[in-house]
């Protein structure tokens, strides 16, 4: 990123936060909180889950003050944050028994069990093949839609084709992405498509 592209405001809150001003702060808790709040509920289902997380990302903005670069925007830090927030939430419920049938009957309707360790990496290869692996114009809008961001006027206008033909093919694509992929793979998935919006 270009430091034209900085907000000179947001410089200076970050400059001010890393001396430790409290009041900056609470200004830039105020301009990103109710946007990563909003994602994260999407995630986890929770808005109580959704709020301790939160809560838990600008404990750690704070704690890491000092390590922030005022020349960078502060927007992809903190949802890398809470990229890894959500990710850790997920992992610990699918490794404590406690919670097992809750994190099923929430995340993953019909599947009879879960993985218990998956390598991230690895992952993230058996995502990008069930990708490749859809119809081609199903493909074609699930990348336009989530991760080109395009708009569903804009994909009927670069493939011909109307409102309901793209979400078609993106009903199809969800449903073939969470028949072949494990919970957790299908989470990751989510995951990154959320984190990417921000880059």
């Amino acid at each position: 990123m270009k430091r034209d592209d900085l907000d000179p405001e947001e410089k200076s809150l970050l400059l001010q936060l890393k001396q430790g001003d409290y009041y900056a702060f609470t200004q830039l808790y105020h301009r990103y909180s109710l946007r990563l709040l909003g994602r994260i509920v999407r995630l986890v289902k929770s808005e109580e889950v959704a709020e301790e997380l939160l809560q838990n990302l600008f404990v750690k903005i704070w704690e890491k003050r000092e390590q922030i670069d005022p020349d960078k925007l502060l927007k992809p830090f903190l949802f890398t944050i809470a990229h890894n927030l959500v990710y850790d939430h997920f992992r610990k419920l699918a490794q404590n028994e406690r919670f097992r049938n809750e994190f099923i009957q929430s995340y993953a309707e019909g599947y009879k069990h879960i993985e218990e360790e998956l390598v991230y990496k690895q992952s993230e290869e058996k995502i990008m093949d069930a990708i490749k692996s859809l119809p081609p114009q199903c493909q074609r809008v699930f990348v336009l839609f989530k991760i080109e961001g395009k708009s569903y006027a804009e994909i009927c206008e670069l493939l011909n084709i109307s409102k309901s033909t793209v979400n078609n093919h993106l009903t199809k694509a969800n449903a073939l992405l969470k028949q072949n992929l494990s919970l957790f793979q299908y989470y990751i998935l989510i995951a990154f498509l959320f984190l990417a919006e921000y880059f």
